[in-house]
């Protein structure tokens, strides 16, 4: 049974076939976390130890890069089986109130269209909830993805508007 867990060096084979899957998926945008993987941690585990924990330390200010906000990753995972990433940001900037919103997701190729996505987003509600994010959280998608406006509207998500090229929705934290 799928489940968060944060990130481990434990899942770094099944990680990294997922950043060759999302490489290679030529249908859809890389995501930006997989070019933000640090390149020796894709060959080294030492590395790779190193990187999960500055994921892990990015949920404190005092571990965010400049020009981020403090955020919590999550990865979704059947037991040894990395299948997606989400992550939580904490607090937002003009900037993501445009184009990034509180919430973003990925499931790896592999593991699409298998309803990853609707739990991911569904289990991490309540974790938004908990960093203080209520009573909705901000999660936008771009408009010619429909399946994850499809994960967004069975999430209880409300349609604010449609700018540019990103549908943007407010998401219920708690359900009624």
């Amino acid at each position: 049974m799928p489940e968060f867990v944060d990130p481990t060096g434990r899942l770094m084979t099944s990680f990294l076939a997922a950043v060759a899957e999302f490489r290679a998926d030529h249908d859809h945008p890389v995501p930006w976390f997989v070019d933000d993987v640090d390149p020796r941690a894709l060959v080294d585990s030492a590395a790779f130890e190193a990187y999960t924990a500055r994921v892990l330390g990015e949920r404190n200010q005092s571990g965010v890069r400049p020009g981020f906000v403090p955020m919590t990753t999550l990865w979704w995972a059947d037991g040894e089986h990395f299948l997606g990433r989400l992550a939580i940001r904490h607090r937002l900037t003009p900037a993501l109130e445009k184009l990034g919103g509180h919430i973003g997701y990925d499931v790896r190729p592999g593991a699409r269209r298998q309803g990853h996505a609707t739990a991911m987003l569904a289990a991490a509600l309540p974790i938004a909830r908990s960093l203080g994010i209520s009573p909705a959280a901000l999660v936008m998608c771009d408009t010619t993805n429909t399946a994850s406006q499809r994960v967004i509207e069975a999430n209880g998500g409300q349609l604010l508007d449609v700018t540019g090229h990103k549908r943007r929705y407010q998401v219920p934290t708690t359900r009624s």
